[in-house]
């Protein structure tokens, strides 16, 4: 399915269908995966007896749910294999407005990285419950599980998520200044300007997923990442020269970020986490070229899904 139709179903499901993408990409973490989650969804809806179907919503809820369970479950071992640091596959959003911010951190780097850490069942009965608010009961028929079931595994997985995910105390204005200063440091190659905005203790994750070349463990320390962006405009990378290396300001995954593109294709997205006095705790850097076609497809998605 490709966009909305006069077919009555096709509408109904085109209405939903953010909200679809929304579930199966928290869920997975990749938006390729994701988008195949939703497209399955459609075959199954396409297949059933709609005549039955009493809220097309919660209905669809429930086949993507499943769709991307079984998804993740069969992802487990290729990701426990990966070559170097795993990071979720980067996404354009939309949605800085203040209504959105809690969706928008629950579709960011950090919280997608401390999902990862949770079995396949928790994360997606995280995601219903505290990112769209689904009931216990809800949950419990959508994954075929019993009630207990469902709320034994939401309390693990908030107390594991309350206990990992980073203190969200700097507010976005404060965070898209940082990001600004970051950009213009970054871009100029200079050094002490990013010390300014990085914490001492900031930790660069890198994932290249053995495609491209990129540190294996994470970089930390101010000097040594300060060091690392600084010399982006001054050295060759992924066979890109200096010269021809852009760098844009963009919204990716709810928050400020950045996307470096050479002449013929998207090369890393940048990510940041923020501390309490508005400086960078953790970047995130995804290199991996089977990780940008979202962002190189100029896909913008809502974070606001509910």
């Amino acid at each position: 399915m490709t966009g909305p139709s006069t077919d009555p179903d096709q509408q109904v499901f085109h209405r939903h269908r953010n909200l679809l993408f929304s579930v199966a990409y928290r869920i997975l973490g990749t938006a390729a995966d994701a988008e195949d989650a939703v497209q399955d969804a459609w075959i199954k809806w396409s297949a059933a007896d709609r005549s039955q179907v009493a809220e097309p919503k919660a209905y669809l809820t429930r086949i993507v749910s499943n769709v991307a369970l079984a998804r993740l479950r069969s992802a487990r071992y290729q990701r426990e294999t990966y070559v170097g640091p795993w990071l979720p596959e980067p996404i354009l959003t939309t949605g800085d407005t203040a209504e959105t911010v809690l969706d928008a951190e629950s579709v960011s780097m950090a919280v997608l990285v401390v999902l990862e850490t949770l079995s396949p069942l928790e994360r997606a009965v995280f995601v219903l419950k505290e990112v769209f608010d689904f009931s216990h009961g809800e949950i419990a028929e959508a994954l075929e599980r019993s009630e207990a079931a469902v709320r034994q595994a939401a309390h693990r997985a908030r107390e594991h998520v309350r206990a990992r995910r980073p203190r969200f105390t700097a507010d976005r204005s404060r965070q898209r200044e940082v990001t600004e200063r970051f950009f213009a440091a970054t871009t100029g190659g200079d050094v002490n300007a990013l010390m300014e905005v990085l914490s001492p203790d900031v930790t660069l994750w890198t994932d290249g997923g053995g495609k491209v070349r990129q540190a294996m463990r994470p970089v930390v320390g101010a000097p040594t990442v300060a060091a690392w962006f600084a010399a982006t405009g001054t050295v060759t990378y992924q066979g890109i020269a200096p010269g021809d290396m852009k760098a844009e300001l963009v919204e990716i995954n709810g928050g400020p970020g950045m996307v470096f593109s050479g002449p013929d294709r998207v090369v890393a997205t940048v990510t940041f986490d923020f501390g309490a006095d508005g400086r960078i705790t953790a970047v995130h850097n995804v290199a991996n070229p089977d990780k940008l076609r979202a962002v190189a497809g100029g896909t913008t998605h809502a974070v606001a899904a509910r």
